[in-house]
């Protein structure tokens, strides 16, 4: 079963499914179903303040018709974990067992309050105050205040903490501070012109280095942008000049990647299928499908597709995947024209994908640097949905009318023009 439901994102109007069991992939994402309590008992065993040994998996996937490793299926990357690590962890790749308790125990807390019976006679709360939901945390009340648009029901933000080779992890990033790299000073001046997709929390604009932000911000502020400066600061009078999320182009965030990330609120499922020259990888949020195409050569036509040219091959257990050619509009902490992404998918489990990633741009920093993350199978029955966001809805033409008003009353202040007459 699933719902479809309108949802207010800063000003755009988008409708999309969500299954109604919010929290059931997460919890299969951050430790296989059938052996929870295990997971959890190898998460308070995991050493805090150093990064485990690489080993070898012992785990051999299955192979399908073409005699490949089989990947496919239906698999989810939510998770509480971001992408960078909080500042006040500092190297720290794993979380304390304590740290562990708190953050999945507040979390099941705001599941609990969210699903409290709301008056449905509330007024509306004020422009810039309180959650609409107490039952929400810091990191979604950017979107959850004012309007009210979001109460805790409709959010999958993930439900535990990412383990990787069992250990409890702070961030995808694996660089010492779990951030990214500085750029060097003539790339991060030239990046300074455009925002991105998919920048990591409040620290994430290319004039402050590309630095991402602590999880708390990553909902409101960082993983919006699409292409574009997240939930504001854009300029409304031109609709290609809004971030590609508004638009329903792509996810906000970096769902479809590369690098392939988790946008920290929902839909965050994707269905791998498998042919003997390509590998597509659907993604539940707005419905991107992209694919790799199996010992090919990178296109040399100049043009730049949605997700960037990707070419892949496998190397025993694993399927590597090189992409070059990414659009500006989709660029990785201002990293676009010389920018290299290397993927690596293992599956480790049954029930798990061990995912790789490494940044490649020398002339924007001096070495190589990535993550890693590990997605979990969704349970059996459950898989990719519909997501009905479309360009040019309801939305569009208010914040076209709401710009032609403003553009008005900054001519004739004295005007008293209104949305409605404007728009036609």
């Amino acid at each position: 079963m699933k719902r479809t439901f309108a949802i207010a994102f800063g000003t755009a109007l988008c409708a999309a499914p969500l299954a109604l069991s919010p929290l059931l992939a997460q919890t299969v994402a951050s430790a296989p179903a059938a052996k929870a309590p295990a997971a959890k008992a190898a998460a308070t065993r995991a050493p805090a303040t150093r990064a485990p040994a690489v080993r070898a998996s012992a785990y051999h996937a299955p192979r399908n018709n073409y005699g490949q490793p089989d990947i496919g299926g239906f698999w989810t990357n939510a998770t509480l974990t971001s992408e960078s690590r909080p500042a006040k962890l500092g190297n720290r790749l794993v979380y304390t067992p304590d740290e562990v308790r708190k953050l999945e125990g507040d979390l099941q807390d705001q599941i609990k309050d969210g699903n409290q019976t709301r008056d449905p006679n509330e007024p509306a709360f004020a422009k810039g105050g309180a959650a609409a939901d107490p039952g929400l945390e810091g990191r979604f009340a950017g979107v959850a205040s004012g309007t009210g648009a979001y109460n805790r029901g409709w959010l999958d933000p993930g439900s535990a903490v990412m383990r990787v080779r069992g250990e409890p992890r702070t961030s995808f990033l694996t660089t010492p501070d779990g951030r990214p790299p500085a750029r060097k000073t003539a790339a991060a001046a030239e990046a300074r012109g455009f925002n991105t997709q998919g920048g990591e929390g409040e620290d994430s604009a290319p004039a402050r280095g590309g630095r991402g932000g602590d999880a708390a911000a990553a909902g409101a502020a960082g993983r919006g942008g699409g292409g574009g400066a997240g939930l504001g600061g854009r300029n409304r009078a031109n609709p290609e000049d809004w971030p590609l999320a508004e638009r329903c182009i792509i996810s906000f965030g970096r769902n479809a990647g590369p690098p392939m990330l988790n946008n920290g609120f929902y839909n965050n499922n994707y269905r791998f299928v498998q042919g003997k020259d390509t590998v597509a990888i659907w993604v539940e949020m707005v419905h991107d499908v992209r694919l790799v195409h199996l010992n090919a050569k990178h296109r040399t036509d100049g043009i730049r597709p949605w997700m960037g040219d990707s070419i892949g091959h496998w190397e025993g257990e694993t399927l590597v995947v090189e992409t070059t050619n990414i659009p500006q509009a989709q660029a990785y902490n201002g990293s676009w024209q010389n920018l290299t992404v290397t993927e690596k998918f293992t599956r480790v489990a049954r029930d798990r994908l061990l995912y790789q990633y490494s940044i490649k741009d020398p002339t924007a920093w001096d070495a190589p640097w990535g993550g890693e993350y590990e997605f979990g199978a969704l349970p059996a029955g459950q898989g990719v949905y519909e997501y009905a966001c479309h360009e040019g809805n309801y939305a569009m033409e208010d914040m076209l009318a709401g710009a032609r008003a403003e553009e008005a009353a900054a001519v004739r202040p004295s005007a008293a023009a209104t949305p409605a007459s404007l728009a036609r």
